[in-house]
């Protein structure tokens, strides 16, 4: 009898379970369909908010002027809007900015829009702004190499921004992979740098946290640029998206939704800048193969240039060797270049030249956040002015 009473206890006990599980299965379920339901509402109202706005918004805020083309490159100087809402006389700096941004990308993303703009900023700051864009190559370039980057291109830029002013130096700033070519161009031509600020940029291509060296790493390079030539701009952007499906990808819509449900004025403009950088990020150009091969085998695969044996042109890229002011400037959640990838510059050059900034944010928050854009370049312009 209690072997019995067991048996039915147990199957009791078993049926208890079975619908206690299937409740929650069920109800797991019945959230998942809310939570699909959600999403699908929120889509259908983001692209209703969407279709209401009208106007398409310019790229380029601040006045330019084309004063260099080569090849595909154009050499760009800006200047004031106002001349009188800029630095006064006193506060200008006399010694002029060559940004070199990243191969990657455009650097429309330092001019994007009113009150997101890091060149107004530097602008407004009393710094005599020129920036270099690269172009797009097309399949006639895929033979170019860093050394056409470097000794042909950025050096073009330099002696024609120092044979116009006067100079005998200037002040270079690299972004990113810009950073990167900023600091093998000042390896090479110490003569021609008098200060150099890099922006979010790898020098330890091999950090823990990296996760985009730890993807790079098993890629056959030689196959890729052999097989394609130039490197498709789309291949990258959409790797660059899979750091981070969900907020790369997905959650960016849903927080655009709020500012869709009513057209006022401030969500018009945060529409706006949504849609200059959606078409920033998609805005990829090809990269010529050789100089792409050259990147990713000699820094990301090989980690040469924190090694100091990185070849450019023939010529070892020896960092210990530079003497010159060094400012370095990384984001403290950057996911495309980790702090520690950053900060690694600070134990190859010369401690007593070597200065870094820290800022709270991500790889393209320090150029489009308004509190980011606010804080950096006026502590750049004043770190240059010191230096000078």
């Amino acid at each position: 009898m209690a072997s019995e009473d067991n048996s039915e206890s147990g199957s009791a006990n078993d049926s208890e379970n079975n619908i206690n599980n299937n409740t929650t299965n069920n109800n797991t379920t019945n959230n998942n369909n809310d939570e699909l339901k959600s999403y699908s509402e929120k889509f259908g109202h983001l692209l209703k908010g969407l279709k209401q706005f009208k106007e398409r918004p310019e790229e380029q805020y601040s006045p330019r002027e084309a004063v260099l083309t080569k090849d595909k490159l154009t050499l760009y100087h800006y200047k004031a809007d106002d001349p009188l809402d800029s630095a006064s006389s006193t506060n200008k700096l006399k010694t002029p900015v060559l940004i070199v941004y990243a191969l990657v990308n455009r650097p429309s993303i330092l001019d994007l829009q009113q009150g997101h703009s890091a060149i107004a900023k530097m602008l407004e700051s009393g710094l005599d702004v020129y920036l270099i864009d690269w172009g797009y190559p097309d399949a006639s370039d895929q033979h170019l190499d860093l050394n056409y980057y470097i000794n042909q291109q950025i050096e073009a830029c330099v002696d024609h921004i120092c044979h116009s002013t006067e100079i005998k130096q200037l002040n270079l700033m690299g972004v990113c992979q810009g950073g990167v070519l900023s600091l093998c161009y000042s390896s090479l031509h110490p003569e021609k740098v008098k200060s150099l600020v890099t922006l979010v940029t790898p020098v330890d291509f091999q950090t823990e946290s990296d996760t985009l060296s730890n993807l790079v790493k098993h890629i056959d390079i030689d196959t890729l640029v052999d097989t394609v030539g130039n490197i498709p701009g789309d291949m990258l952007s959409n790797s660059f998206l899979s750091l981070g499906p969900y907020y790369l990808q997905l959650k960016k819509y849903l927080d655009l939704v709020e500012a869709t449900e009513q057209l006022d004025e401030k969500s018009k403009q945060r529409i706006a800048h949504f849609i200059l950088m959606e078409r920033w990020i998609f805005d990829c150009p090809d990269q010529a193969g050789e100089a792409f091969r050259e990147f990713v085998k000699g820094c990301y695969q090989e980690n040469l240039l924190i090694k100091n044996s990185l070849k450019v042109g023939g010529c070892v890229i020896d960092l210990s060797t530079l003497d010159i002011p060094i400012l370095n400037i990384y984001a403290e959640q950057d996911h495309l270049v980790p702090p520690d990838a950053s900060r690694a510059l600070g134990a190859v050059v010369q401690k007593k030249q070597y200065h870094e900034m820290s800022i709270s944010g991500g790889h393209i928050g320090l150029f489009v956040s308004p509190k980011s854009v606010d804080m950096i370049f006026p502590a750049i312009a004043d770190w240059l002015r010191e230096k000078s």
